[in-house]
């Protein structure tokens, strides 16, 4: 089997992949057939699709199972499009064909409860098993360049399938075209790096550096914005992602009407269902379908994807996300007053509820492309609650006019936070940027550990770089958006291994309000701060390191440790202990015997801190 040619082939015709997937257990059978789904998929697509199929269902199985069971249902295919036309087997849905291969693979044990449903509970069990814990699997080892390339000139042919096996297998939700994009930048990688092997001024490792973002970045990227939408789906339910959707949709789309929108809000949300469930084929088909019906529908929905729909499909649907908002209807008034003023407000929220506020929330997105997706939200949920409130009383005008002023100062809390926190940013840089978020954030969740108090803040840090530079209009959609990425991945640590009360309260109770709740969390009063132990605050002379970004990290762990030591320090008590470390290391790095020093001022470090923090 030659995968390079696969890949190569897939990239080609993947608009017809697409198209031409099944609709799962809801299609009629005979529409659903193998003989049909071959002959318009060709042989190679197929078989990747199978491929991928089965080493997301079976992440267990070897490499060579999974080759097994897609070469199984290619040769049962080519068999139904020739000379067993009438088999039974060729009748059968492709999704119930791919699970009795499954069944009937030995060695499978895990799955023999699973087989013993009948469809579509079978295929409903198959999905309950699919996980993607980090430590299901164990992750991949970078190898040696030098080794990576001798493996690729012995394994040519094979080596892109068992890249788009392991990849499939560790990422069971992971959108198939992604997988089959990186396959496709990973046999890129191999061939341009290893070309030039013999050639000594050829720097093999610098050519992997350079070239492995493009391999590993859309597997983390993707799988993390869809592992966080999965989160809200699954936390919040569909009518959370369907009002985000929505309101997203409105700002990238203001000249489509309200019906467009909501279908597609309501396509996307039903899509994200299927694609969070893990069933793959559906999912597929889902967004091919989306994609269709945008791009067969320019004029009513933008101006702005024209160039987008020209694209393979594989590029489509991160080219319209990634494309600019469309310009507002020029005849579209600044504000939405009617939501406030008009007489029959309090009838129609009574009689279409749901209609009435995303309708509200469709005007106001669209007017609004400068706020996050998430403010929008808080402003629809601030207008969901006036109208509560207001329409229970016997004059609800007087009660509405309310809503105005706690609009505005909302906007003007959310603005004034962001402007705060890029004023900092910009004034102390990544390095002390980082140092007030692990301050902040240790005392608000000191039980997470060191290095996830570092990850967390420097991918906030990352956002400060990314989102301080821009203009005011694009200020807030950049950092809100981004953070709630963040928070997101937070609140499912807070899930697998539960944080403080507090967290729990910002991760489960709104979340539209999930970032500002966060953000006004303050000490956890119930935390039991650390034991001033011997082993708690250690010096060596590794702290004389040279390499900022070890040095750095060091510090950093010991801001963390001080800080869970003494949760109450003030600013000015750690400015006092800072400057005496800063000392005691510059002091230390001067001495001939720099590991001494360090043993012997050390402890008097520590006793001197201690009078600090106490005082």
């Amino acid at each position: 089997m030659n995968w390079k040619t696969v890949i190569y082939i897939i990239l080609l015709v993947s608009f017809t992949i697409v198209r031409a997937l099944p609709r799962s257990y809801r299609d009629i059978e005979e529409k659903n057939s193998i003989s049909q789904r071959f002959s318009q998929l060709q042989e190679n697509n197929f078989k990747a699709i199978a491929m991928i199929m089965f080493a997301q269902y079976v992440q267990g199985s070897t490499f060579g199972q999974v080759v097994k069971m897609a070469e199984a249902v290619t040769d049962l295919a080519k068999r139904c499009t020739d000379v067993e036309r009438d088999n039974p087997n060729c009748q059968k849905p492709l999704d119930r064909i791919f699970l009795n291969t499954i069944c009937q693979e030995d060695n499978l044990p895990r799955f023999t409860d699973c087989c013993a449903k009948k469809d579509p509970e079978r295929n409903d069990c198959f999905l309950s098993l699919k996980n993607s814990s980090r430590g299901l699997i164990s992750p991949f080892e970078r190898p040696n360049a030098e080794a990576a390339c001798k493996n690729y000139s012995e394994h040519r042919h094979s080596l892109p399938g068992y890249f788009i096996y392991e990849v499939s297998r560790r990422h069971p939700f992971l959108y198939a075209p992604t997988i089959l994009s990186v396959a496709m930048h990973y046999d890129k990688m191999m061939k341009d790096c290893c070309r030039s092997v013999e050639d000594s001024t050829h720097n093999l490792e610098e050519c992997f550096r350079r070239q492995a973002p493009k391999v590993v970045k859309p597997i983390r990227e993707d799988g993390l914005r869809q592992e966080h939408t999965c989160g809200i789906l699954k936390k919040f339910g569909e009518r959370t992602i369907k009002a985000l959707k929505l309101a997203q949709i409105s700002q990238k789309f203001p000249k489509a009407d309200f019906f467009t929108v909501t279908k597609l809000a309501s396509d996307i949300a039903n899509m994200h269902k299927d694609c969070c469930r893990g069933d793959m084929l559906e999912c597929m088909r889902d967004r091919e379908e989306i994609l269709h019906y945008v791009c067969t529908n320019p004029d009513i929905i933008s101006s702005k994807i024209k160039k987008c729909c020209e694209k393979p499909l594989l590029q489509r649907s991160e080219c319209i996300i990634n494309a600019e908002n469309d310009d507002k209807p020029e005849d579209l008034s600044p504000q939405v007053r009617e939501f406030i003023e008009d007489k029959g407000v309090c009838e129609r929220f009574a009689q279409e509820k749901d209609t009435h506020l995303a309708r509200f929330l469709y005007e106001y997105s669209r007017r609004h492309p400068e706020f996050s997706a998430q403010m929008l939200l808080r402003i629809g949920k601030g207008y969901e609650d006036l109208l509560d409130e207001c329409c229970k009383t016997g004059s609800p005008d007087n009660c509405c006019s309310r809503g105005e002023e706690e609009l505005k100062k909302h906007i003007y809390e959310t603005e004034s936070v962001m402007k705060t926190s890029c004023d900092i940013y910009k004034e102390k840089g990544d390095y002390y940027f980082q140092n007030e978020l692990l301050l902040s954030f240790t005392k608000k969740m000191p039980q997470l550990t060191s290095a996830e108090l570092i990850k967390f803040t420097k991918q906030m840090t990352t956002i400060g770089s990314k989102c301080c530079q821009l203009s005011q209009d694009k200020l807030l959609p950049c950092a809100e958006e981004n953070l709630d990425l963040v928070l997101g991945e937070i609140c499912r640590r807070h899930l697998t291994n539960p944080i403080n009360p507090g967290v729990c309260h910002c991760c489960s109770s709104s979340y539209a309000l999930r970032r500002p709740c966060m953000g006004k969390l303050e000490i956890d009063e119930n935390y039991v701060p650390l034991s001033l132990t011997p082993d708690l605050f250690t010096f060596h002379e590794d702290l004389c390191t040279t390499e900022d970004e070890k040095l750095q990290h060091k510090k950093q762990e010991m801001l963390i440790n001080l800080i869970k030591y003494k949760p109450q320090i003030t600013q000015e008590q750690l400015t006092s202990v800072t400057v005496a470390f800063t000392a005691m290391r510059e002091q230390c790095c001067k001495e001939e015997n720099r590991e001494a020093c360090f043993v012997k001022e050390g402890p008097e470090l520590i006793k001197r801190s201690e009078k600090m923090l106490s005082a």
